[in-house]
């Protein structure tokens, strides 16, 4: 499979998404889809029989949305979205000024009619004739055209409405001011203040939409434009940072932003990496660290090796991440787009209902309805020109015109469009200034049900970074290192790391592999030049099955108070035991913080490990968890075995590090990986906590719950909007109180419910 990303133009509602999404299901070749309204964009999965990208863009542009293949250049990434946004915003700025121009044309006209302002013309009804048809042309033009090419081609969405209101209001208008016999009502002012208000309400969304996507903004503005570069006899040149390659070395002054992933070579400073992992603290760093791309410098002058550019830079990778988010969408949202694909068939339906039970229907039941003096929802205008849509009808037909068309523009699929993407969006940018990243907005849905998390020990409730307290039953301490550094050497386990470093403390030339066999959770074994017979590192336990014998001595000696709490593994030599190390670690500083909080939080804690059981009952001490919470002496596929009975019962959370829980996080209903994990714990999850800490942990878990809170109020408030605003539209209060709303009303409340479900969204705390 193959992925490609769209740039989309032209979405404005749920059923715009529905029609897009039905575009590109039905090409050949195109195996998922998903389609974002809040950026604009698609995601899709093609197979080997996928030949023409060129055909799909072409039905899409012929569907009304302009279309082209996303190019993913971070080093062009920062300049063009910035101008991309100018560009939008302009554009929005002269359709709103224009409209509001219009507007308040319209309104003086009501007051010169009234006899309020002493300017004939502005109250001529050919004047407001003239209003409405520039309206139609210039501000309205490309709502209308987009409408309409929707609606004849059976794909009518929230352009469509508007288009058959504005227009309906506009025709019926003109025709009874060339043909006042007709009896219809005039109401140039309609169309004027329809567009308007629609026009209004667009550019409040767009301002609010651009708000909830700005954490992407924020973290491209931590890449620099420029960097400078050393030449010969060190001389600096300041040069573009898209011109750097790996290898370069650059000059990083106090107050900089690091321009790419590069490692200190000279120096001693400290950093602000708080936007990109989310530690409050300033980290200290000196020659051989390696630094992320974005990391503020705030006291002194460092020289740096650049080790990745462009898009293979974390801070690229980051943004990447959370751009992806916004396409993985949670089943809630699949339901509400699919609803809103639909509904504009079911506003046409009821407006055209309306149409007829007004003109044929109602006169039946309410003989004299219109003799009675009843009022709008805004009072109704005494002008001669400018009738109030229904409140001031002479007869069934005009007041069956007037209603469908108030049917027909308070009709709001946007809302139920923008319920989820909006908060979706907003979650993923706070998380990400926390340093946690979720990898799509259906984990966190899954977050939000999760009530039994387990925790992996090393690396996870520990920092990670082992240590060697002592060698026990060992003739030749320095020896026994060197060959178990030398045959680790190749491991990214944090045991190995930790062999490793002491060997070159102790300044140990490791010997040459020449092979080796890991058993996942249990040891390492192999072949190493100048040395015969095959080594094995491990558990003792798993030495012994290997036919190692453990003499009762250094049992003993394993056994005291002293040693027990602490991690050990054995080395032997054709199964002859060479000695045993033992290897401290060091509790996260909040590990205990963290668990006591999720505790408080109503979740089951379970802690899994494969350390002894005498170490991982002295951490459970210290974390508080009673016995009957944690698990020892476990191998990845009995955790993984402990997972699956647990999803019987529970929505299960595994927190881990390691190559070995690689398994486990796939298996649990939500993976959650440590930022200073292992590549592939990474991969296997679906959450990942960037810093050192697992603080972020609880934050996770109460935003998610937060988020689908959030979701669950705008979808309430979209159908429930709907709910009332349309068979109030449609005039149900009118025959026994005399409540009727205008089509100007109707759009001012229609785009009132899509600005407040994104500032629903935007809410989130």
């Amino acid at each position: 499979m193959k992925s490609i990303q769209l740039n989309i133009n032209g979405m404005k509602c749920g059923g715009c998404v529905n029609t897009v999404e039905n575009i590109l299901k039905n090409s050949d070749g195109i195996e998922n889809v998903s389609v974002n309204l809040l950026t604009e964009s698609a995601y899709i999965e093609v197979n080997k029989t996928f030949q023409n990208i060129d055909q799909v863009l072409e039905n899409l542009n012929q569907s009304g949305f302009p279309s082209k293949i996303y190019i993913n250049d971070f080093s062009k990434k920062v300049n063009k979205v910035q101008l991309e946004k100018k560009k939008k915003w302009v554009n929005q700025w002269k359709k709103l000024t224009f409209a509001l121009l219009l507007l308040l044309l319209s309104g003086l006209g009501h007051l010169a009619e009234g006899g309020y302002l002493n300017l004939p013309i502005l109250g001529n009804l050919f004047f407001h004739a003239l209003l409405a048809t520039t309206a139609l042309l210039f501000p309205g033009r490309e709502i209308l055209i987009k409408g309409f090419k929707s609606f004849l081609r059976n794909r009518p969405d929230m352009d469509s409405l508007v288009a058959l209101g504005v227009t309906s209001a506009y025709i019926t208008s003109l025709l009874s001011l060339i043909f006042p016999s007709t009896g219809f009502p005039c109401f140039f002012n309609e169309p004027v203040m329809l567009l308007g208000f629609i026009l209004i309400g667009r550019f409040l969304e767009e301002r609010a939409k651009y708000h909830t996507g700005s954490s992407i903004g924020e973290l491209l503005d931590l890449q620099p434009e420029m960097a400078n570069i050393y030449l010969e006899e060190n001389k600096v040149k300041s040069v573009r940072v898209h011109s750097l390659k790996p290898g370069d070395e650059i000059q990083l002054l106090a107050g900089d932003r690091v321009p790419a992933d590069c490692t200190v070579i000279e120096g001693n400073s400290s950093l602000d990496v708080s936007h990109i992992t989310g530690e409050s603290k300033p980290i200290n760093v000196r020659p051989g660290e390696h630094l992320l791309n974005g990391s503020l410098n705030l006291n002194s002058t460092l020289r740096l090796k650049v080790i990745k550019v462009g898009d293979d830079t974390s801070l690229a990778k980051l943004v990447n991440l959370i751009e992806s988010v916004q396409f993985n969408k949670p089943p809630i949202q699949r339901i509400a787009d699919q609803i809103a694909g639909k509904f504009t068939y079911f506003v046409l339906f009821i407006a055209t209902s309306s149409f007829f039970f007004w003109w044929k229907g109602a006169k039946q039941i309410w003989p004299d309805l219109l003799i009675h003096d009843h009022h709008g929802l805004i009072d109704a205008s005494n002008h001669t020109l400018h009738n109030s849509l229904g409140s001031n009808a002479e007869n069934f037909l005009s007041l069956a015109i007037q209603l469908s068309i108030a049917v027909l523009v308070i009709a709001c699929p946007c809302a139920l469009g923008l319920a989820t993407p909006t908060v979706i969006t907003v979650a993923s940018g706070k998380a990400a200034k926390k340093g946690i990243l979720f990898k799509g907005g259906d984990k966190i849905e899954m977050a939000s049900k999760i009530n039994h998390i387990i925790f992996d020990k090393t690396g996870t409730l520990t920092k990670g970074e082992p240590f060697i307290i002592n060698y026990i039953n060992s003739d030749d301490n320095l020896y026994l290192l060197k060959v178990s550094a030398s045959l680790e050497s190749q491991s990214r386990h944090p045991i190995a790391k930790a062999l490793v470093k002491e060997a070159n403390k102790q300044n140990l030339s490791l010997l040459p592999i020449k092979s080796i066999h890991t058993e996942s959770g249990r040891g390492i074994s192999g072949d190493l030049e100048s040395i015969d017979g095959v080594i094995n590192i491990g558990s003792i336990e798993w030495l012994i099955s290997k036919g190692v014998i453990i003499d009762s001595e250094s049992q003993k000696m394993l056994e005291t108070q002293e040693n027990k709490s602490h991690s050990v593994i054995g080395v032997s030599i054709n199964n002859e035991l060479l000695g045993f190390i033992l290897l401290g670690d060091l509790l996260r500083e909040d590990s205990i913080s963290s668990v006591q909080k999720l505790r408080k939080d109503n979740y089951k804690i379970n802690i899994l490990s494969g350390d002894r059981k005498e170490t991982v009952v002295e951490l459970a001490k210290k974390i508080g968890s009673p016995e009957d919470e944690i698990k020892w002496d476990l191998l990845p596929e009995m955790k993984l075995k402990i997972i699956e009975n647990l999803k019987e019962n529970y929505k299960v959370a595994m927190i881990g590090d390691g190559i070995n829980d690689a398994p486990a996080l796939a298996a649990s209903n939500l993976g959650i990986a440590v930022g200073s994990g292992t590549q592939i714990a990474k991969a296997n999850a679906d959450v990942v906590l960037m810093g050192d800490h697992l603080s972020g942990l609880p934050y996770a878990l109460s935003l998610a719950k937060r988020t689908i809170r959030k979701i669950k109020q705008n979808i309430f408030w979209a159908f429930g909007y709907n709910l009332i605003a349309i068979p109030l539209a449609a005039g149900i209060l009118f025959p026994k109180y005399g409540i009727l709303l205008t089509p100007s009303i109707a759009a001012l409340l229609m785009a009132t419910s899509s600005i407040t479900v994104v500032i629903n969204a935007l809410s989130l705390e």
